[in-house]
């Protein structure tokens, strides 16, 4: 069979199909259920019942009808091989173009990656079934193969620009299926991808078909044909997405592809009307079409910066009201400017937590304001790893208003967190791990507990580790198995709230590398001694207790919140094909999730300080913890209004309850000031009752007897 020239197609085409039901298989059931080596084991099975069967073959071959004479073919042997390592070049070339156009839109989850995979060699197996079908036994001359790198440099040009339309299809798809389910958001992600993949690559099939006819024409070995493809293939990767798409972007990518396949095709083809044509419609594209780029602007918004890098667009986007946001391929938001105040408390929490730091370290940079706002510290050597060279120049439009002429002690490398954290030389005094989107792809290997045991033993004696994690990102199932992965390395820890917001929560898991507890007079020395520049008010740490007042579950109430849910681990990535259901079908608000782990988790002031008993201290802080759950409660049930006395109206008595239980509390008090002040215009008597009412449960606080000796009698 193998000697056959027609059955080649076929051949090729089951073994394509038989990828198909690897990369499903393999993304969707093998993975999940048995992990990396298990699945490992499985393959290494089925080879192996592969090549007993080829040997049981190979000693008692099957009747072989013979094969008809070929006609000598016209085309030398080595332009042959050229045009077959070309095609190769440019089908995965456009593959790698195509699914970087994709990731503007899609999830990016295993899944999505899985779905693309699978649908191309879809293609390429029907396109070869369909050659071996009706074009087998034709004459191997060149018209064919004319003609079919025509068609193929017309389907990808018509393919790259159905990719301008890919948002409002993927949504017309979504809502066409109905309610958000997992199965309706990946079914949409697959008919984009067919859109884009499924002709140019059924052509793509038909033409390696033919080309390796041709070949054996010319008694090439089918080995040296598969040799010279699968060759070119190979260099795609590094050609169009390390050099191609940074220098010309995904458009000039596309055209790049659709004019090589038609530049193959020979200059008589050009002279043709539909050669003519198409060339006119590449050239007319090259000067007219817009870039082939998805970034949602918001009404009255504009483009900032817009990078595309090897592995990632990166675009920084604002608002008519001048706020900034940084998203990594359109999807994944990596912070604004409106949040630079929870986005420096993710460092100064940790880094306020420990007596003395003199080295840190950042895994993931985001915006930069985390790691800058700690770089500020003019006592602390701060390290940076971030694998996107575009997010490091993106940071700087975020980080630049901060520094005003400061040098911030910060180093940032273009790198791989995890390779970064085992190839890193002195230990840390502290590690501070950014809140990854769990659900995108590679993500979860930054929540693994090989991952977690490198970082404790990249610190020092009494070094800490804040890994963030965002509730807003995660079900309550993945945050379990990330917890327990945590505790696998770090027994000892503790989960903290990073601000108090309802709509993009941020948990983090902390620990000492000695799995000791934090001591009040050490924090106090901290809070009083610091070289920070910034008002540590200003960012709602007024104390120790505010300090403390995050904290929300010790070691105990961790492991029984994770109890028995599976480990994350590099062999039994867990976390990359759980976190993905939420991401494809919320099941529920984030603010239902927060409410749901706060009343499954518990701390006591014993668990979390060490050193003599402060019983005034302790109590103190189990109030201001207590208000914390309040003040949470209270804010679920409300709906905005630009209406301060609706406002006041839903908010005022829960808050001034939450003030009678912890007089600290100032998330409570301070948005109670402000609703006062701007009461004030329309209900003076109103107004100084409220501000009677917050000098009450505060009397220390001078800003409401301020505000109350202002305002004018009724």
């Amino acid at each position: 069979l193998l000697g056959a020239a027609s059955p080649l197609a076929g051949l090729y085409a089951s073994n394509t199909l038989g990828a198909v039901a690897g990369v499903l298989a393999t993304a969707f059931w093998l993975i999940p259920g048995i992990g990396l080596a298990g699945t490992v084991a499985v393959c290494a099975a089925v080879n192996l019942a592969c090549a007993t069967g080829a040997l049981a073959l190979a000693r008692h071959p099957p009747h072989a009808r013979p094969v008809p004479p070929r006609a000598a073919l016209p085309c030398p042997a080595r332009g042959l091989l050229l045009r077959l390592a070309a095609t190769g070049l440019l089908g995965v070339g456009y593959e790698v173009l195509v699914v970087r156009a994709i990731s503007q839109v899609a999830e990016n989850t295993v899944y999505t990656f899985a779905i693309l995979l699978a649908l191309y060699l879809v293609g390429s197996a029907l396109g070869a079934a369909a050659w071996q079908r009706w074009a087998a036994h034709g004459a191997p001359g060149d018209g064919l193969g004319r003609r079919l790198l025509l068609a193929l440099s017309a389907a990808c040009a018509a393919g790259g620009a159905s990719l301008w339309w890919a948002e409002p299809l993927l949504q017309g798809v979504q809502v066409a299926l109905g309610p958000a389910r997992m199965a309706a958001a990946l079914t949409a992600e697959a008919a984009l991808a067919a859109t884009a993949f499924l002709l140019p690559t059924v052509l793509m099939g038909a033409l390696f078909s033919h080309l390796c006819l041709q070949a054996r024409s010319a008694d090439m070995p089918w080995g040296r044909s598969l040799c010279a493809n699968t060759l070119g293939a190979a260099l795609a990767p590094s050609l169009f997405g390390v050099v191609v798409i940074p220098a010309l972007g995904l458009k000039g990518g596309v055209l790049v592809i659709a004019a090589a396949y038609l530049a193959l095709a020979r200059s008589r083809a050009w002279r043709r009307p539909m050669g003519l044509a198409l060339a006119a419609s590449l050239a007319s594209a090259a000067v007219w079409a817009p870039p082939l780029r998805q970034v949602d602007l918001p009404e009255g918004g504009q483009i900032v910066s817009y990078r595309e890098g090897d592995m990632a667009a990166v675009s920084v986007v604002a608002d008519a009201q001048g706020v900034s946001r940084l998203r990594i391929d359109n999807r994944q938001q990596e912070g604004s400017s409106h949040s630079l105040v929870a986005d420096a408390r993710q460092a100064l929490l940790p880094l306020l937590l420990h007596p003395a730091p003199r080295r840190a370290l950042f895994l993931g940079l985001g915006t930069g304001v985390t790691a800058t706002s700690a770089a500020l510290d003019p006592s602390l050597q701060v390290d940076a790893a971030e694998l996107l060279p575009e997010v490091i120049e993106a940071s700087r439009h975020f980080t630049q208003p901060m520094l005003a002429g400061a040098s911030p002690r910060l180093r940032v490398s273009a790198t791989d967190a995890r390779r970064f954290v085992r190839a890193a030389g002195e230990p840390y005094d502290l590690i501070i791990s950014d809140n990854f989107h769990p659900a995108r792809s590679g993500s979860g290997a930054l929540y693994t507990v090989e991952h977690f045991q490198a970082v404790r033993a990249r610190l020092s004696a009494e070094g800490i580790f804040c890994q963030w994690l965002p509730l807003h990102q995660l079900d309550l199932a993945t945050l379990r198995s990330i917890v327990r992965s945590f505790q696998m390395a770090f027994p000892g820890g503790w989960a903290m709230l990073a601000t108090h917001s309802l709509d993009t929560p941020v948990i983090g898991l902390l620990a000492r590398s000695d799995g000791g507890r934090l001591r009040l007079p050490a924090l106090r020395q901290r809070l009083a001694r610091h070289a920070l520049p910034q008002a540590l008010a200003d960012y709602g740490i007024d104390d120790e207790t505010a300090l403390l007042g995050g904290f929300l579950a010790g070691p105990s109430a961790l492991a029984a919140f994770a109890g028995n849910a599976a480990l994350n681990t590099d062999d039994h990535p867990v976390v990359s094909y759980l976190a993905p259901r939420i991401t494809y079908a919320p099941d529920s608000r984030p603010r239902d999730r927060l409410q749901t782990l706060l009343g499954q988790v518990r701390l006591s002031p014993a668990e979390l300080l060490d050193g003599p008993a402060e019983p005034a201290a302790a109590l103190r802080l189990a109030a201001y913890w207590q208000a914390r759950d309040q003040f949470i409660a209270a804010g679920l049930s409300v709906r905005p209004s630009r209406d301060v006395r609706l406002l006041l109206a839903q908010v005022q008595a829960p808050l001034l309850q939450v003030l009678q239980t912890s007089p600290d509390f100032r998330p409570a008090y301070d948005p109670l000031l402000r609703m006062a002040l701007a009461l004030g215009p329309q209900d003076r008597a109103g107004a100084r009752a409220l501000l009677q009412a917050l000098m009450a449960r505060q009397p220390a606080r001078p800003e409401a007897l301020q505000a109350l000796q202002h305002m004018n009698p009724p």
